[in-house]
């Protein structure tokens, strides 16, 4: 069974590449485009790994985070960040509010596949 990934952003050129790149690594991928989509989309799905933009309409990557944190059901969640926001201040907020990583736009394509595998570990 192939882990599922969800791309939650709003960016509709970034939904379509992290979309065909997932999927060309071999994960079942969901797609979510504002904070509110990508909450209703984890808890219907149980993704393994959530690639989660920052700034989207209707809730944000930091309440998205904060809210699957809190939640006992969905916290094993793993989240990685992707934002343009690349302050030092906006990683630590990101990884204080239970980020498992976090990565600033535009990253590469190679490193991006090579996160989400070392995160998820080898395929079942």
């Amino acid at each position: 069974m192939s882990r599922k990934i969800l791309v939650a952003d709003d960016e509709p050129n970034i939904v379509i590449s992290l979309e065909y790149l997932m999927k060309r690594e071999g994960y079942t991928v969901f797609v979510a485009r504002d904070g509110q989509e990508t909450l209703d989309a984890i808890v219907r799905e149980k993704p393994d790994l959530v690639l989660l933009d920052v700034m989207m309409p209707k809730k944000s990557g930091f309440e998205v985070c904060q809210a699957v944190r809190a939640s006992e059901e969905l916290q094993a969640t793993k989240i990685l960040m992707l934002t343009a926001k690349g302050r030092d201040t906006d990683v630590a907020k990101g990884m204080a509010l239970g980020a498992d990583a976090y990565m600033t736009k535009p990253f590469s394509t190679r490193e991006l596949v090579q996160k989400v595998a070392e995160m998820l570990g080898p395929q079942r």
